[in-house]
Formats: structure tokens, sequence, C-alpha cells
């Protein structure tokens, strides 16, 4: 019998049941998916506290790998037997087993294990979006990465370096710098007992940043602001502490003729010969082994409750995933 994690209303991660579940036959454009391996995002408790909203009951989890058991009606691109892997919606990834609209399904190569799959798809996208897609980065450049020590930063901060891009990351113990700083990071700062802003400024030399990658929201945005060379770019990627603070124009203007986005990787791998591109390239590397994917924490699907207290409290590091 299949299982999956689902929840009837929104709150703390007691909400979470472990419920078996019918899955059925896929229908048209939809394939029913075995799953190896589940990932672990942020972005399942924003929809579990109802930061997100979604219809109740709903499943949880958004991003996953494993093997195609059945395909339904119309499907041509992909066949029994497929190892595939995915992020976005619909909600539903901790699960034992699926169905699937084939539209979000990424062909896994065989170099790529499932667990490195299910750690990587979401991040590692995320990750050549913001360094190949947002700002017209140069070898040289230098960036500021919040969280990075977290599974988007250790990617971030290795892909940097293949590209000649030096990052100063955030972290918040010496535990987590050490991290950063061995996977390509040029320089850390601890945000809990450094100004971020004050030493980016003496780091480069009182220019700041051209741009900032800011994963964690309301209580770095100030930083993050202050850290920018003029004309530069804050990328709000992520809300970890909160939603990032209204914005005032005028506040941009005063401060360098700012911009800020707010990016939502959907958008970046909607288009079918988009998302091949940065998967192609994100896999190319994984598998050439120039980066490495940390998955630090593996849990049981059972444990879905205890995993997300581990990610709330911030104690993990590098990517967390569900084996099963």
């Amino acid at each position: 019998m299949a299982h999956a994690v689902r929840f009837k209303e929104t709150g703390g991660p007691d909400v979470l049941r472990w419920e078996e579940v019918v899955v059925g036959d896929p229908g048209p454009g939809e394939v029913r998916i075995r799953h190896e391996a589940v990932g672990l995002n942020f972005a399942d408790t924003y929809f579990r506290t109802g930061l997100y909203p979604a219809p109740l009951p709903a499943g949880m989890g958004v991003e996953g790998a494993g093997v195609i058991e059945a395909v339904g009606e119309g499907v041509t691109d992909f066949a029994e037997g497929d190892r595939v892997t995915y992020t976005g919606s619909p909600l539903g990834a901790y699960s034992t087993e699926r169905v699937m609209p084939v539209d979000s399904l990424i062909k896994l190569p065989d170099a790529i294990p499932f667990a490195t799959a299910a750690a990587m798809t979401m991040r590692g996208l995320t990750a050549s979006y913001l360094l190949r897609r947002i700002h017209p980065l140069k070898s040289g450049d230098t960036v500021l990465l919040t969280a990075a020590a977290g599974g988007v930063g250790l990617i971030v901060c290795q892909w940097a370096r293949l590209l000649g891009i030096d990052v100063i990351g955030t972290v918040s113990t010496e535990e987590k710098a050490g991290l950063a700083l061995a996977h390509g990071a040029a320089h850390v700062v601890n945000h809990r007992t450094e100004d971020v802003a004050k030493r980016v400024r003496e780091i480069t030399d009182g220019a700041g940043v051209p741009l900032v990658l800011d994963s964690i929201g309301r209580t770095t945005f100030e930083s993050s602001i202050d850290s920018l060379a003029r004309r530069g770019l804050l990328v709000c990627f992520g809300t970890a502490s909160g939603p990032t603070p209204p914005i005032h124009a005028m506040q941009l203007a005063v401060k360098g003729s700012l911009f800020v986005t707010r990016p939502a990787l959907a958008d970046y791998i909607a288009d079918p010969a988009e998302r091949a591109e940065l998967s192609g390239e994100l896999f190319a590397h994984v598998a050439a082994g120039d980066i490495a994917i940390e998955i630090n924490q593996r849990y049981s699907l059972e444990d879905a409750a205890r995993a997300h207290r581990d990610l709330e409290s911030g104690t993990t590091t590098g990517s967390s995933v569900f084996v099963l």
C-alpha cells in the first residue's frame, strides 16, 4: 500500500500526518512514479504554515526522484523504467509513489544517484538561475550570499568558484564558516557576531558588492541593502526568517539607485528548453565532480515532523533528504 505525508490544517510540524493513500493509474499526460528519495526544502515549511496557501487537505513536498512505473495516454517523451527527478507543483512529493504530470519531469542521468537528485534538483536549479540568468556576472566579481552553508549556499559557492566569482558568505557558526570556505567561499562573515555590511565594505575596499543573494529575508534585509554597491541588485529568493519588509522606493534611490527582485524558480524553468539547459549544465558539473552535493541529514518519511523541526531550528547544513 502506498503512503504519503499529508496535512489538513496549517501550523507547526505536528500537523503533518503519515497516511495510507490510493494512488491509482496515470491519466493523459501523466505518469506514476515510485519514489527512491524525496527532497526537504524550506518551501515545504511555508506551505505547512500557510505562508504559501494551498487548498486543504493537501500533500506535502515539491521535489522527488524515482522510477516511472506507468505512463498515461499521450505520453511520448517518458517510458516505464525511466529515472526521473522533478521540482514544482503539484504538492505531494512526501510519498512512496504518486501520479505526476510529465511537464515537471526531468530525465535523470545514470551517473547521478536518486538521493543526490532529491537533494539538488530544487537547490541546484535555484543556484543555476541565480548565477546564470539573473545578473550579468563575470569572472572577478564579488557577491554576498546569505546562508552560505545551506543547501543552495554550498552549491552557489562551488559554482561561483568555477566561474571565477568571489563569494562573501554569511554563516551563524564557526562550523558553518569552515564548511562554506571548504566549498569555495572566498570570505565568510558570522552574522551573529559581526556587522555584515561593515565587513563587506572592508573586504571590497568600500565599494560594496554588485549582487546580494539573500535567502533569509526579514532579519537580513537591511544589511543586504547596505552591502550593495551603487546600482547594485538585491535578490530576495527566500524568507527563512520571515517575509522581507516593505520596500520604499526612495530608500533605494538614497542608498545608491538600487534594484530589488523577488524571483521564483518556476519562472526560470517554465520553458522546457531553458529547463533542459539549466539542468543539463547542473548535471554535467555534478557528474564531473566539479560540484559536490552535501547530504548532511537523512530521514524516513515517517519522521517528516522531526525533519521540519530540524530545518527550522537552523541546525542543519547542506541538503536534507528523505530516503525510501
